[in-house]
């Protein structure tokens, strides 16, 4: 049975899993556009809150990600919205061009094609250079 304190009270309390994290989805502020999904432990949720700049926890590299240390294109929280679990988050933010390290404006720039249940069709274009952005 779910929590009506959980559910509808107003204390966050946010839900991390086993591994000490939560889903959090980037979503531009002004168009609604689902810019990316990436996690954050409670450290990142903290600072993320603390500074107003969009930042995650990268699994593969096992620590905090300010997203935009690299390549400038950074994310300024204008709202956290939290669903009725509190075990996924959503952050509203202003951004620059270019959230996807691939060089488009979302991670979501592939759609499956229409008829198809393995084909996927490109739905967006390039918003920069990622190679001239993430020089090594």
């Amino acid at each position: 049975m779910k929590s009506k304190q959980i559910e509808e009270g107003l204390q966050f309390t946010p839900k991390f899993n086993a591994e000490g994290l939560i889903p959090a989805i980037a979503q531009d502020a002004e168009t609604g556009q689902v810019l990316m999904v990436a996690w954050m432990n409670r450290e990142a949720l903290d600072y993320t809150i603390a500074t107003g700049r969009g930042t995650y926890f990268s699994r593969s590299r096992k620590k905090l990600w300010k997203k935009g240390e690299e390549s400038g294109h950074i994310q300024q929280v204008q709202q956290i919205l939290v669903d009725c679990d509190q075990d996924c988050l959503i952050l509203k933010v202003t951004v620059d061009a270019g959230q996807c390290h691939v060089g488009y404006q979302s991670c979501f720039y592939r759609a499956l094609k229409p008829g198809s249940d393995k084909d996927l069709e490109l739905i967006a274009e390039k918003t920069y250079d990622p190679e001239a952005t993430y020089k090594k």
